[in-house]
């Protein structure tokens, strides 16, 4: 088995989830009392989201790639950034390892096409759902990606940081996510890329008229397979 080197904390709930999805999908594969060899390098995520709220991307990029390779130092056979946003740095980390990055985007674009969608709605970040860096990503692989309005997309950003990185989960922002997705279906969109690690925590396929695609539990299946591989 090979051994997974998560860059978490971004935030640590979703970081939460990718450890028991990991260790489960071992599991199911390997049976018995098999569990999944791991590194985990869990940073302070107020800094992480200071540097992005000044837009301060080069030295994120530098924090990035310091705990990527203290994880390669450490033994890990491959790294994952756990969270989205930050794979605005994902090249500049690939280039510096002499081991994989296994990229959120790839592997988020692929089960969307595998299932047969080629025109999917993304929230996330601002960052995410704005910049390049991602959404470009995705459509270089065949995946034609809309995002919502630039009033929803304010909306899903602050939920994003005010609650849901905060571990507050409300109703009444689940139903206004719940809308969004019903506006990205009416401009065309077949599925839904959760392109923010926590929004798996706040919606669901019930809430949801098109298919999910819930990319930290995509991400972490990613990883069983290489990791047996």
């Amino acid at each position: 088995m090979r051994t997974a080197g998560l860059i978490g904390g971004m935030s640590w709930e979703s970081t939460a989830l990718y450890y028991r999805y990991i260790n489960e999908g071992i599991k199911n594969v390997l049976g018995g009392l098999h569990s999944a060899k791991m590194l985990i390098s869990s940073v302070d995520f107020d800094e992480v989201a200071l540097l992005q709220k000044r837009g301060e991307w080069e030295k994120g990029a530098e924090m990035m790639i310091d705990e990527a390779l203290k994880l390669q130092r450490a033994g890990a056979d491959f790294i994952m950034i756990c969270t989205n946003t930050m794979h605005i740095s994902a090249d500049e980390v690939e280039n510096a390892l002499d081991v994989p990055l296994l990229r959120i985007t790839d592997s988020a674009a692929s089960a969307a096409l595998a299932s047969g969608v080629k025109k999917a709605g993304l929230l996330g970040t601002a960052f995410t759902m704005e910049r390049d860096f991602y959404k470009g990503r995705m459509e270089k692989l065949g995946l034609k990606i809309i995002v919502p309005d630039e009033e929803d997309r304010q909306f899903v950003h602050n939920v994003i940081y005010n609650e849901l990185c905060l571990g507050d989960f409300r109703v009444q922002s689940r139903m206004k996510y719940s809308e969004i997705i019903g506006r990205l279906r009416t401009e065309g969109a077949e599925g839904v890329i959760l392109g923010c690690t926590e929004i798996p925590l706040l919606v669901h396929q019930k809430d949801s008229p098109l298919k999910l695609f819930d990319t930290t539990k995509i991400h972490a299946e990613a990883a069983v397979k290489m990791m047996l591989k």
